[in-house]
């Protein structure tokens, strides 16, 4: 093939290419439903958290946003909770530790439904271990991730969900999207983690983490 032919069917190809992607891209936005959403009443029984109801919503969210579902997030190394409070829809989560290693290393996937929170806490060091410091990287979603680095705004303050108004430190949001990464920026920093409205799916790598580490805001939050 000619130098000139050779050309002439590159630039052909990337100019069908440049035509189909405006197409492909309105198909993939039209064809994208939005992430069923479920009342707090929907998660309990009798009064009682309903894990099992919990579990099927985030199955759908991973399967919303087409995320793999391998055998051992269907075995109780994936756990869910209400952290005792009684408002999933507002402070709830589910997660996977996928490794925790005394040597240093952790890898956590976070799961949180559309608007959901982590409650505010920090991590202190204990007998065992440096305080834990961590980062997130969105995978799937949008959330804001809340710490005390930088100027507050009303907008930021407007965020806060009412469960924590009144207890938490953390006044500073970052927005992260799908790709984009944010980390703690000071050990023992308070810190909270709020869904966007198609929930989100978020890695965490760290240090060790030590459950003996661990502090809430808010007084009344229970964790495992």
């Amino acid at each position: 093939m000619s130098e000139m032919s050779r050309r002439g069917m590159l630039g052909g190809l990337a100019a069908g290419v440049a035509a189909a992607a405006p197409i492909l891209g309105a198909r993939s936005a039209e064809a994208a439903p939005a992430l069923k959403k479920y009342g707090n009443t929907h998660f309990y029984t009798d009064g009682k958290f309903d894990a099992a109801k919990a579990n099927a919503a985030y199955y759908e969210m991973m399967e919303h946003y087409s995320y793999p579902i391998p055998p051992r997030l269907r075995t109780d190394e994936f756990w869910t909770l209400d952290f005792a409070l009684g408002k999933f829809t507002e402070v709830g989560m589910a997660g996977i530790f996928w490794i925790n290693d005394h040597r240093g290393f952790f890898g956590h996937e976070i799961y949180l439904l559309p608007g959901q929170m982590i409650p505010e806490h920090l991590h202190l060091s204990t007998k065992d271990g440096p305080a834990k410091m961590e980062g997130w990287h969105v995978r799937h979603g949008s959330c804001w991730v809340f710490g005390n680095e930088g100027a507050s705004t009303p907008e930021m303050e407007a965020l806060i969900p009412p469960s924590h108004k009144q207890c938490s430190k953390a006044r500073i949001a970052k927005k992260l999207m799908p790709g984009e990464c944010a980390c703690l920026n000071q050990p023992c920093a308070p810190h909270f983690m709020l869904a966007g409205p198609q929930g989100a799916i978020v890695s965490e790598y760290a240090n060790w983490h030590d459950n003996a580490g661990l502090r809430f805001s808010h007084p009344d939050v229970k964790f495992g």
